[in-house]
Order: C-alpha cells, then structure tokens, then sequence
C-alpha cells in the first residue's frame, strides 16, 4: 500500500483557523493564494530568492514558497491582509504609503511582513551582518539605513524604491520605539 499523499492540515492564519486537506508538496504559498484567496502574498521567483512571499510564521520571517503548507499545522501565520486593526493600518503600512515605499506595489507585501520581523528583531537585540558591536551588553545597535539595507537584503524591488522602503521602515521602527517623526529624524 502506498503511503498518502496529502494531510490535513489546520492553518491560523491571521488569527482565523483553517482545516484543508493539502498535497504534501503544496507549498504554504499555493495553499494561501489558491485555497484560501489571500493574495496579498505573491509569487516572485518560486525559488525563494526574491521575498515577494515574504509572511510571518510564529513572528518571523518565512519566503512562503519554501516552505510546505503541511509544516505550517497549528502555526501562526501572518499575512499583509493581518497586519492592519480594523481601518486602521499597521505602522509599517503606513510608513510605506506616507513615504512611497512602493511603486508597482508588486513587492510590497513582502517587503512589508520583512520590515515587520526587522523591527522585532532589532528591537530584541539580534545582531545583523553589518553590527559592529554584536556582545549582547551593546544591546541592539543603531537602526542606521546600512543595518535596514542588510536586514532587508533578502526582499528585492525590481522598481528601485529601496530608498523610500529604508525611510518607511526607520520610520515605522521610531514609531515603535516610541519615538516622535522630529526625533528620529
């Protein structure tokens, strides 16, 4: 008898939980796009080279066509469709349509769920390949737009918005701080 070929799987996807019975090789992307209609999440390069499916799994970044629907039972997925209150968008959002972070928008929701996770990660302390200081008494080092650049290295913008992404994402990352727009400016 040959073994199954599909799972059922249950996703908590922005917060909302979803049973489907998936192909084991079906990726989370697909299942997202093709099974549940969240296309806010896009398909790129397939090779998970270029970020445009960037989304959260358990609060960190994952290229979603890499990774199997069938990984992803039972854990916290987070979409670009999740990240807003209501009306009211995430900073990150915001950021990104004050500062025009985007052009053909085709790479904004990756890009978006990516500058997320930087923002928790540098607020958690991890250090990235540009750190100077990487000892954990430094403490997270300045959010400077050469650790935004590195940090986001692995979303890429065939529109050339990367300069207004860095300002969306230091902005957004001032806003998390506590910080006003005149301080962190």
């Amino acid at each position: 008898m040959a073994p199954p070929t599909s799972s059922s799987v249950t996703l908590n996807i922005n917060g909302e939980k979803h049973t489907l019975s998936v192909d084991h090789r079906t990726t989370l992307l697909d299942a997202l796009r093709e099974r549940l209609d969240l296309t806010g999440t896009k398909k790129g390069c397939d090779q998970g080279q270029c970020g445009a499916c960037t989304v959260l799994v358990d609060g960190r970044r994952t290229v979603s066509c890499l990774q199997l629907a069938v990984a992803s039972d039972g854990r916290e997925i987070t979409t670009v469709e999740g990240l807003a209150d209501g009306d009211r968008l995430h900073p990150v959002q915001q950021a990104f349509l004050d500062l025009d972070g985007f052009q053909c928008g085709y790479c904004t929701p990756g890009q978006i769920c990516s500058a997320v996770a930087v923002i928790e990660e540098h607020a958690a302390g991890w250090p990235s390949a540009v750190t100077g200081d990487v000892r954990p008494e430094a403490g997270p080092p300045p959010l400077t737009p050469e650790e935004i650049r590195e940090r986001m290295s692995g979303n890429l913008c065939r529109c050339s918005a990367y300069v207004q992404i860095v300002e969306a994402v230091a902005r957004a990352a001032a806003e998390h701080r506590g910080e006003t727009e005149e301080a962190a400016a």
